[in-house]
């Protein structure tokens, strides 16, 4: 783990379960970020995962940038940035389900 930013995420995260290898666990990585990033346009957020600085990348719309280091940190924040909770179960983000899995 690097000393100066606390990256990579510690190995056993919940977020993680079911990816065996190094290469499962960033297509997980990818995916979620792609749902992440389907969830948080609607509040003029993005996120994204690069493959070169751990983490997820959350973006605002001003162009403002925050690595973080997991789901979780993703969900804080963008509720800290947008100045109320978030509901991932909200009926907006459960109807596209369809175009996610696409």
């Amino acid at each position: 783990m690097c000393n100066a930013c606390g990256f990579p995420t510690a190995p056993g995260h919940w977020t993680d379960a079911g990816a065996d290898t190094p290469g499962d666990r960033l297509r997980m990585q990818y995916r979620r970020a792609q749902v992440l990033k389907k969830i948080l346009a609607s509040y003029g957020l993005s996120a994204s995962v690069d493959g070169q600085i751990p983490g997820i990348q959350l973006s605002s719309f001003t162009g403002g940038q925050k690595s973080l280091r997991d789901l979780e940190a993703v969900w804080v924040e963008a509720e800290r940035q947008i100045g109320k909770p978030l509901d991932p179960l909200d009926p907006r983000f459960i109807g596209i389900d369809s175009e996610i899995a696409a």
